[in-house]
């Protein structure tokens, strides 16, 4: 991998694997890292906000936005609710000069790979054990029982996919994961 070739962070994780707190954690500490905001259709929760959480977009506007060919990537991750990186906030970020992090889908990341190859390095977060991650969910309180299965369901899928990526880290401790993709960030020249 050579690494002045490297534009873009993809972190991926299967839903309640701690992939958002984490890019959170390397946002806070690393100065050369910015947050690709990603735009989605799901609702809104109540601590976030849009236009620095998401960009909340209706499903029409959504759908618009893909007719108009404003997406480096999206996928429908779950029926109804799409996921996608705007080629407005990439051009954004960009002119910040910042590398861009992006916080997404494992089918999504998958895709960008094959689409930007070496310009990107890519980390796949997992939890140390589907129990662990149950219990985050739970915990999370965001989603329903019914939700929570279907979102296990599709972690076991999802986990199949984890050779795909650059590297695979275990979110056994946040700050151990953060320390982990930090050091590999900078085994690559990445940051400082």
């Amino acid at each position: 991998m050579k690494d002045n070739d490297i534009q873009f962070i993809v972190i991926t994780a299967p839903s309640g694997s701690g992939k958002t707190t984490i890019v959170q954690q390397l946002i806070k500490n690393v100065q050369e890292l910015a947050f690709s905001i990603s735009a989605t259709t799901r609702e809104k929760r109540p601590h976030e906000t849009h236009g620095k959480d998401y960009y909340f977009l209706s499903v029409s506007e959504f759908e618009k936005a893909i007719e108009n060919d404003e997406f480096l990537e999206w996928e429908e991750v779950y029926p109804g609710k799409f996921y996608g990186t705007l080629k407005s906030e990439i051009d954004r970020l960009q002119k910040n000069s910042k590398l861009a992090v992006l916080d997404i889908d494992i089918q999504g990341a998958m895709n960008l790979k094959k689409k930007l190859g070496n310009r990107l390095i890519s980390f796949f977060i997992k939890a140390p054990s589907m129990e662990i991650l149950k219990k985050r969910l739970i915990e999370r309180g965001t989603e329903t029982p019914s939700d929570i299965e279907i979102r296990l369901s599709k972690a076991k899928y999802e986990q199949q996919f984890e050779n795909r990526f650059d590297y695979v880290i275990i979110n056994d401790n946040l700050q151990d994961a953060v320390n982990q993709i930090t050091n590999i960030l900078k085994q690559n020249r990445l940051i400082k």
